[in-house]
């Protein structure tokens, strides 16, 4: 019971802050959405040409430019892989989980694109029609009750006793809320799991004294970042900005905190579109919305802050459609991207006031952008990722 109205407690206070939005820009999101939807349906993915480019943009020049050329450099890349290499990834709904339904989804086009066979195991399908079917080497899912209870590990043990099958599980702490790790371990090793992954920093893993246990029972522990999608993460030609902010994230309670210490200055000084109050804007649609937007809110959750553990894809999302960034200090930071390339905010107050001056000094914010967007058009796409994630799973296929 006490949960209970901690947990509805919770949630009153979130709608009050939510009411703090001004007027105009809670006003504003119903046409900003309609106008959204209605341009990501007339466009394919990768189409420049849905609004011709007459401003000579730098940000659009650029950013088409290098998606181009990333593109070239990695289209079909692994082909050669054949056969040997065919990744079935366990993804769950949007509905679920919009975060991670966007994630494991821009992962998979980008493996497809690179030239790894890939496919999705939707959260209601069955695992084993897809391992008849698709012949996966390959099984991604994660450690939770949720995945696992969807795992057919009957279907997976009697496809291995003919086919090379090497199964996968997220790396996931109980400092995470997960259970405790040494029973998840035995369990692992008793059910055939072959090596797990994880979205956080290479350096984080080997560095945390809590993921020891993966390897002092064997396991590697693969690292994927986080990415952005070039298939869909670009700049749009012909579209003014005209929205002062925007910021896609979600209601999740642990990042509420950071939203009630750092987001009502930007309420109070600007006037744009935020996705507490918004419908889910699906990943092909994003860009459009960005598109308008003078300025990219950021914030990370605490373990963020404290470690320098993962940057979240919305950091790199952002600098790919070329649009200026506002971040808070996320330990990470300094080891991926320049310092001049981004807006970096470690307290509320200096938040606030670098949201005012971004929108005052529209050239210097052009000209970080320009920065971000080059960077991680050079290191962090999801092709990038990709490809990592491919030659260490022939590494893994290479020693069976």
């Amino acid at each position: 019971m006490l949960k209970r109205i901690e947990q509805i407690h919770s949630l009153l206070r979130f709608r009050l802050f939510e009411r703090r939005i001004t007027r105009h820009t809670r006003a504003r999101h119903d046409q900003v959405l309609k106008w959204v939807f209605e341009k990501a349906a007339q466009s394919e993915a990768d189409d420049f040409s849905c609004f011709p480019d007459s401003s000579n943009n730098p940000l659009v020049t650029q950013g088409q430019a290098l998606v181009r050329s990333v593109k070239e450099s990695f289209a079909g890349k692994y082909t050669g892989y054949g056969d040997r290499l065919r990744i079935l990834i366990h993804v769950p709904s949007a509905k679920r989980s919009p975060a991670g339904y966007s994630l494991f989804l821009n992962l998979a086009a980008s493996l497809q694109f690179i030239g790894v066979p890939t496919r999705c195991l939707a959260w209601e399908e069955s695992l084993r029609d897809q391992l008849l079917e698709f012949r996966p080497t390959v099984l991604l899912s994660s450690d939770s009750a949720e995945y696992l209870a969807r795992l057919d590990l009957d279907a997976v043990r009697q496809y291995r006793v003919s086919q090379v099958l090497k199964l996968g599980l997220t790396a996931s702490l109980e400092e995470y809320g997960n259970t405790p790790l040494p029973p998840r371990l035995k369990w692992a090793v008793g059910h055939g799991i072959d090596f797990y992954y994880s979205f956080k920093a290479p350096e984080y893993l080997t560095s945390r004294k809590e993921y020891r246990p993966f390897y002092e029972n064997g396991y590697s522990i693969l690292s994927v970042e986080f990415g952005a999608n070039p298939l869909l993460y670009h700049p749009i030609a012909g579209v003014t900005r005209d929205i002062d902010f925007v910021f896609l994230a979600s209601r999740n309670a642990d990042k509420r905190e950071r939203y009630y210490a750092y987001l009502p200055g930007v309420f109070r000084h600007g006037q744009g579109l935020w996705a507490g109050i918004t419908p889910w804007v699906p990943p092909a649609a994003q860009r459009f919305l960005y598109a308008r937007a003078k300025v990219g809110i950021n914030l990370h959750i605490d373990n963020s802050l404290d470690w320098p553990s993962e940057l979240n894809e919305r950091t790199y999302i952002l600098a790919a459609c070329g649009v200026p960034q506002l971040i808070d200090d996320a330990k990470l930071l300094p080891f991926r991207f320049s310092p001049d390339a981004m807006f970096v905010a470690k307290t509320p107050a200096e938040y606030t006031e670098m949201f005012s001056a971004m929108l005052k000094n529209p050239a210097l914010t052009e000209q970080r952008a320009l920065k971000a967007q080059q960077e991680v058009f050079a290191k962090y796409t999801t092709f990038h990722r990709a490809e990592s994630l491919a030659t260490a799973l022939w590494h893994i296929l290479d020693h069976d």
